[in-house]
């Protein structure tokens, strides 16, 4: 949920998109993650695909959102808490309808903007190594994530980047 003036909301407007916290039990929801999940398949090797599925995305420790384009669904995002300090950026996916909209930029603020909120000191992603992500690194890049070690449960994995970034 959003922290604002003390209060806990499940939805907030942001660069004109409707973000929701989501239950994942929409079929929108499912059919996005099912696409996110076929096209990470596509471009990783099995041991070296770490997206998270809809069971996984309903972990008490996975804040999932939803982005919201009048009635069309534009994007997906979540935060995974690993301790008090550090959380992970999971499922950051734009719906193929709403690419190069500045969606994924949006999200990716909404994720800082609720991980300072929460009080994490640090957020980290794991993506892909392949040409395909280097959009998705760019973006990171583009907001102050920087290469790092691998965190949490990784392990070095000439498929993976990991990326940081204090807030």
């Amino acid at each position: 949920m959003s922290h604002q003036a003390g209060k806990h909301v499940t939805e907030i407007e942001r660069d004109g998109l409707r973000i929701v916290v989501d239950d994942l039990t929409g079929p929108e929801v499912a059919a996005l993650l099912t696409e996110h999940l076929a096209e990470m398949a596509a471009h990783s090797p099995a041991e070296s695909m770490h997206a998270l599925d809809l069971a996984a995305l309903r972990h008490p420790d996975v804040t999932f959102w939803t982005a919201w384009d009048g009635a069309a669904l534009a994007g997906c995002a979540a935060v995974k808490r690993l301790d008090d300090d550090h959380a992970e950026i999971k499922s950051m996916r734009t719906a193929a309808t709403h690419q190069r909209r500045g969606i994924a930029t949006t999200l990716l603020r909404h994720l800082l903007a609720e991980a300072t909120a929460r009080g994490y000191r640090r957020l980290s992603l794991e993506t892909g190594a392949h040409d395909f992500f280097r959009p998705a690194r760019r973006l990171y890049a583009a907001h102050g994530f920087a290469h790092c070690a691998p965190f949490g449960d990784y392990r070095p994995d000439p498929h993976s980047v990991f990326m940081s970034r204090d807030l």
